[in-house]
């Protein structure tokens, strides 16, 4: 795995424990009109687009709320949560170390906002750490659609087959795959809806990427 010359990341759920902590944020958004749904709802629209993420609690709550306001009330937790709980997950910030120190480049391919993007990794000190990031304002399509990383592959100037993605998530996954990236999928707890069967290989922590 160490004959590609850069590496795409995914962010919510491949590098970082987030995934649970945007479900309750949701959670809580729903709370804040006065109706209780199980953040675990989110583990079946995990990895969509922002739309099909808010449809899918705006009908299990059977609420039409204003967006701009819903999403106020989101980012109001969802930064809270983040500044609480927010972690790296399994030995991944070694592996970005090892890319690094072997002069491969690293991307950042996330469909969520740029905000949370800025918060997670000024939050966690890696700011610096990859030479591409894009996020849902810079792409037109969202997963599964292939734009995003067509688009970090355009501007970290290499082929396709020269890229390694990993992902989370079903609709990640298929996203690398129809951009023709090889794909390692990362499991956890919260993913276990995904089909994680396009990807090469499975992990489970990135320390298994450095043995």
């Amino acid at each position: 795995m160490e004959n590609y010359k850069a590496y795409l990341f995914d962010m919510d759920g491949t590098l970082v424990n987030s995934e649970p902590l945007k479900g309750k944020a949701l959670e809580l958004a729903c709370l804040d009109y006065g109706v209780i749904v199980d953040f675990n709802i989110y583990k079946n629209v995990m990895g969509e687009s922002w739309q099909v993420v808010t449809e899918h609690f705006f009908k299990e709550a059977n609420i039409s709320p204003n967006l701009i306001e819903f999403n106020a009330y989101f980012r109001s937790h969802y930064e809270h949560l983040l500044r609480e709980n927010l972690e790296l997950n399994p030995n991944a910030l070694n592996y970005i170390n090892h890319i690094k120190s072997t002069g491969k480049q690293c991307a950042v391919v996330s469909s969520a906002a740029s905000w949370m993007v800025e918060q997670i990794l000024s939050q966690l000190g890696l700011k610096n750490a990859f030479d591409v990031v894009i996020t849902k304002e810079d792409v037109i399509k969202h997963k599964p659609n292939p734009e995003a990383y067509q688009l970090a592959i355009k501007n970290l100037d290499i082929l396709a087959s020269d890229a390694l993605v990993f992902e989370d998530s079903t609709a990640g996954i298929l996203a690398g795959v129809s951009s023709g990236c090889d794909v390692v999928a990362v499991k956890h707890t919260f993913n276990q809806k995904n089909d994680l069967s396009l990807s090469k290989q499975a992990i489970s922590d990135f320390g298994e990427m450095l043995v």
